[in-house]
């Protein structure tokens, strides 16, 4: 059984209607400047988070874009060895124990331009998992930093912090290699972020006992998010009529790394396939970043590949992707 904490949902008015987007996670409160943040995800390590991240943000950054790259991997974090910097004075840690009162003091500097960096907790043991409100405290002053993107490269596996940093995205990147194991591993990823975000409605709609079956492992259980939504529809109409406006704004963006064959580059969109046909979930095929020495041997020398060699297959796909992010924004502002 996945273990998720269980979330507490902010009280409502009884003559106030539900939110037309989808719930902040509890105890946070939507932005109004939308889709900026980016959270690169997936089902387990060793599958190039960190170098999409640190890379898309640097792509990002040469459009003109103030980028901050957070380090959100409590537990393993690395991302300033990626981008070739020693280790910051000040890291999460620091302000979330409250060595330090502002989010913006732990921001330290890259060497690329428009590019910063708050580094990730490296000197407290159970950083890995912070208190309750410390999460929400970290989570609301992130969202107050001032960048044009702020780019979350989260840690591996489905615990519910690593969970609530990539539902509070308004771009949630889930990153996987062309391997039958890695897919399996996304698609556990994605279905215990979708029965999270469901965790911050499941009193207010009556639905706590069908979230905590869906979420078992015993023979019968509810194994897909359009199996819970068609279950619930059955029940309550009214109340599954809202889950599948919730299921058809859960849109997840991915990538496929290390494309070794032709076969590799058609994964994601036979995934993206797949997953609308047979679990009811929308997603956005972004590309895919070929296999290529280049991105090992830069990861080598602690540099970003898009300049150690930026002239590389691998920095190619990683431009193409930043580039699509950029229309989805461009789409998302047209009248």
């Amino acid at each position: 059984m996945i273990e998720l904490e269980r979330a507490r949902a902010p009280e409502r008015p009884a003559d106030k209607p539900p939110p037309a987007r989808a719930p902040a996670p509890p105890g946070l409160v939507r932005r109004t400047r939308p889709r900026r943040i980016i959270a690169v995800g997936g089902g387990k390590g060793g599958i190039g988070k960190t170098l999409v991240s640190a890379n898309i943000g640097i792509a990002l950054a040469r459009h003109g874009n103030r980028v901050l790259l957070v380090d959100a991997d409590l537990g393993g974090a690395n991302l300033h060895t990626t981008l070739g910097v020693a280790p910051p004075p000040y890291s999460l840690s620091d302000f979330v124990n409250r060595r330090v009162e502002r989010i913006e003091d732990v921001i330290a500097p890259t060497g690329i331009e428009n590019v910063s960096l708050i580094a990730g907790a490296q000197d407290v043991l159970d950083a890995a998992n912070p208190k309750y409100q410390q999460k929400l405290k970290l989570l609301r002053n992130l969202q107050t930093v001032e960048a044009d993107y702020l780019v979350l490269d989260l840690g591996a596996g489905t615990s519910f912090n690593v969970l609530d940093f990539f539902l509070i995205a308004d771009h949630g990147v889930l990153v996987l290699l062309p391997e039958p194991t890695s897919v399996e591993n996304a698609y556990r990823f994605v279905k215990a972020a979708f029965f999270r975000r469901l965790q911050y409605l499941e009193e207010q709609l009556g639905i706590v006992d069908l979230v905590e079956e869906a979420l078992s492992s015993r023979e019968g259980a509810i194994r897909t998010p359009f199996e819970f939504v068609a279950r619930v529809k059955a029940q309550n109409p009214e109340v599954g009529q809202r889950l599948e406006r919730e299921l058809e704004a859960f849109r997840v963006k991915l990538v496929v790394n290390q494309a070794r064959t032709q076969a590799d580059q058609g994964v994601g969109p036979a995934v993206v396939s797949s997953w609308k046909k047979f679990f009811g979930l929308e997603m956005e095929f972004l590309g895919a970043i070929r296999y290529d020495d280049e991105a090992w041997k830069s990861v080598r020398k602690r540099r970003p590949v898009l300049i150690e060699s930026p002239l590389s297959e691998a920095a190619a796909g990683l431009s193409r992707i930043a580039e699509k992010l950029l229309a989805v924004e461009s789409r998302a502002v047209t009248p």
